[in-house]
């Protein structure tokens, strides 16, 4: 078995299509019109016709329920932000929070109120507390991880 993504309902597909591209930067990979699956493993479905598939009816579909989010990570959190500012249909659940561990992340609704979050790589926040003047071991203490898992992230930049 493999799992292959997250299917969301939508309420209209075209919009969310262009949200999902125009903010998240992903691309649509298959449109079967009330099926579309983007890049990333996320899957839209219509939701007058998810409920069939579901059998329930349009009242059981619950668009704001706060159980689930769809989570991505940028390398460059600063360049999201600016990106995201230009967006004045965007609903916030919070402004951008930096965790004790130093990753900083942003959360919000898309159109049907699904949560976003957005966060930056954690190897980024490394590479961040590095070109700061901390050292690996320092670094590593203030993310509350070991110092070998610092070094192989910082391998990863090469």
């Amino acid at each position: 078995m493999e799992y292959k993504g997250t299917l969301i309902a939508v309420n209209d597909m075209e919009k969310a299509k262009q949200f999902y591209n125009s903010v998240l930067g992903l691309e649509v990979v298959m449109d079967a019109g009330v099926n579309v699956q983007l890049t990333g493993g996320i899957f839209l479905q219509t939701a007058d016709t998810w409920v069939s598939f579901i059998h329930k009816s349009a009242s059981d579909i619950v668009f704001e329920n706060n159980a689930v989010e769809l989570y991505f990570e940028t390398d460059d959190m600063d360049d999201f932000i600016k990106k995201l500012g230009v967006f004045t249909n965007i609903s916030y659940i919070h402004p951008v929070v930096e965790h004790s561990w130093g990753q900083r992340a942003i959360r919000f609704y898309d159109l049907d109120s699904h949560i976003i979050e957005v966060a930056e790589n954690i190897i980024m926040v490394i590479k961040r507390f590095i070109d700061s003047g901390l050292t690996v071991e320092q670094t590593a203490k203030r993310m509350d991880v070991d110092v070998a898992y610092t070094k192989a992230a910082l391998e990863q930049l090469g």
